[in-house]
Parts: structure tokens; C-alpha cells; sequence
């Protein structure tokens, strides 16, 4: 679409959009993520190469799944296998060397236990949290959240208050990692609509024109200019929701809707790899009809432009929890568009 497009012109065909989609999703449930059953990983969550030890190990015992074996490890490290934490936490797991000791295993039985293998390091993060589960197995409530609880306070705690203890750091890394497992899940029916997407819509389209600036954030010294993911933090930070910097991450702030159920606010993403969430190079904002605002590249403005393209990756419908429950990283992955 032509950068030129009046703004009130685009005002309204957002507005339209926005009222039509919306009234065609009236009456949609929440989606689950896949609890009584086999819980499938949404395409191109984990990265390929690690997607079939992450299925294989997700279902080691009824504690874990799939989505939140990912969770963990993506939360642990953003998929890098050779991550070194300030506590000497080390690669994909992150385990510390005496954990590993005792806990890791010879995954892909090649006679050896290499803490910086991920063919080690994923069974031995699904063995030790199959461990763990088993520890606390007596203790009422759910399995899942003692089991992460355990992980976080030691079994002992969770046996102790019959259940995750009353400690702010557990109880957040119960929430944390059961939110994350949401964005690595498949849907199973329809995800929920976002309750704040009409507000990220309205800060985008005022931006509409403005020119492109790599690493803008809309900050006076940089006269009101963004790059993609910029544009699609500040949007969501005028309704209270505050995203990472970079586009790969943003994408882990929720669900995943399909390309038939996208709703306006929807951020929808693109990369040249689409089997690795951790490549996507540009997010827009959804708006409808097969439309996004976007920051698209140096000496673009701010415009529409249409989603389906080659490189189209796939979408993501931010929710408060999602957000928070992301890993603060400075720029892991690929940088803005």
C-alpha cells in the first residue's frame, strides 16, 4: 500500500476493520493448552534442531509436557546451548556442575554426560524434573506446580507446607513457567481475544506516516520514530503491558492463534527460517483484513502493509501474563528489522 495514504483515510479503514473482526469473533472461548490430553507444540516454538528431543522428553512422566519442558528451557536460556549464568549455571538447562553431577544423564547413550550437549542436557532437564515429581508425589494439589515448586524450593519446602510454599520467588516461577508453556503450546480451539488490543491499535495508527528509524523507540531525541518490534513495544506499553525490545522474544508474550482466527492487536511475525522462533527478524500489528502497521525498513514510514507474504511466520495475542512471565534478555536472537 502506497506510503502516501491519507491518515484519515487509514483511520477509518482501521476502525472498520477493527469493528468487523471483532464482531465476527463475538461468542469465542478461550483455548487451553492442551491439558487432559497430549499437548502439541505450536510450529516453529522450539527451535527444529531441539523439537523432537523436546517431544520425545516432554512426555518422560505426567508432570511434564512438552510445552513446558520448552518453557523451562527457553526460560533457562533462550535455546543457547552454550549459555554460562553469573551462579556458573551452565548451557541449555543450565545446570550448575554439582546438579549436574548428580543429575545428568547420557541422553543420546553415547557413553558420555555433557552438561553442553542439549542431546544431554534436555533428557537430563526432563529427567530431573521426573525426579523431582516423584519426591513430592504425596503432596496434594497439582503435580505440575509441586514438581516446579520443588525445582525452584526444594522438595522439602514443598513437602513441608503441603504444596507450593508461600515464597514470592517460587510462587512466580510456578506462575512464570506455566504462563510460558501457554506460548509453546499448541491451541486447542480458539484463543480468548485480547481485552487490550483496541488501545495498542489506536497508539499505532497515530504513527502512521512517521519515518522508520533502526533501534527507534519514539523518544523525543529521536523525534518519534520506531523500528518494528519499538513500535509494537510502545503500543502495548499505553495499555499496561510492557514487551521485550526484541521481536523473537515479543513473540513468546502469549498464544498462537491461525492465520483464520487473527484478530485485530494481534502481533504477527516474519523471518527467512520458519522453523525457529528464535529467527523472526519483523512483527506489525494486526489490524484486519489481512492487513498489519508496521515499521517495515529504513526510508519506509509507518504504514500498512499485507501480511501474507512468504516469509510470514505467524502470530502471537499478547496477554498481560504472557509478558511478565518472559525472561529479561538483552537482545537475544536476531535485532529489529
Amino acid at each position: 500500500m502506497a506510503s502516501g495514504i491519507g491518515i484519515g483515510l487509514c483511520l477509518t479503514f482501521v476502525m472498520l476493520l477493527v469493528v468487523g473482526t471483532y464482531s465476527a469473533a463475538a461468542g469465542l472461548v478461550g483455548a487451553g493448552s492442551g491439558a487432559g490430553g497430549r499437548v502439541a507444540l505450536v510450529k516453529g516454538a522450539v527451535p527444529a534442531k531441539y523439537q523432537a528431543l523436546v517431544e520425545k522428553w516432554g512426555n518422560l512422566c505426567p508432570a511434564i509436557n512438552p510445552a513446558l519442558l520448552a518453557a523451562q528451557l527457553y526460560s533457562e536460556s533462550g535455546w543457547n546451548p552454550s549459555a554460562v549464568s553469573p551462579a556458573d549455571a551452565r548451557g541449555i538447562a543450565q545446570f550448575i556442575p554439582g546438579t549436574w553431577a548428580g543429575h545428568g544423564i547420557d541422553g543420546d547413550r553415547d557413553g558420555d554426560r555433557d552438561i553442553w550437549d542439549p542431546n544431554d542436557a534436555i533428557p537430563s532437564a526432563a529427567s530431573y524434573d521426573c525426579e523431582l515429581a516423584k519426591d513430592v508425589a504425596s503432596v496434594p494439589g497439582d503435580a505440575t506446580s509441586n514438581m516446579l515448586a520443588a525445582y525452584n524450593a526444594g522438595a522439602y519446602a514443598v513437602i513441608r507446607y503441603g504444596g507450593v510454599p508461600p515464597y514470592k520467588e517460587t510462587q512466580g516461577y510456578v506462575k512464570t513457567i506455566t504462563t510460558l508453556a501457554k506460548s509453546f503450546a499448541r491451541p486447542v480451539g480458539r484463543v480468548a481475544p485480547s481485552q487490550q488490543a483496541a488501545g495498542a491499535i489506536y497508539f499505532a495508527q497515530k504513527q502512521l506516516g512517521t519515518p522508520y528509524l533502526w533501534g527507534g523507540n519514539g523518544t523525543p531525541d529521536q523525534d518519534g520514530r520506531f523500528d518494528c518490534s519499538g513500535l509494537t513495544k510502545a503500543a502495548y506499553e499505553t495499555v499496561g503491558i510492557t514487551l521485550p525490545r526484541v521481536a523473537n522474544d515479543q513473540y513468546n508474550a502469549g498464544s498462537h492463534p491461525s492465520r483464520d482466527e487473527l484478530l485485530p492487536g494481534d502481533l504477527v511475525f516474519f523471518s527467512d527460517d520458519l522453523t525457529n522462533s528464535r529467527e523472526i527478524r519483523h512483527v506489525g500489528l494486526y489490524v484486519g483484513g489481512g492487513y498489519m502497521i508496521n515499521a517495515p525498513y529504513t526510508g519506509a514510514v509507518i504504514r500498512f502493509d499485507k501480511i501474507d507474504t512468504p516469509d510470514y511466520f505467524g502470530a502471537t495475542r499478547v496477554t498481560r501474563d504472557g509478558a511478565e512471565a518472559l525472561p529479561e534478555r538483552s537482545g537475544a536472537g536476531r535485532t529489529p528489522s
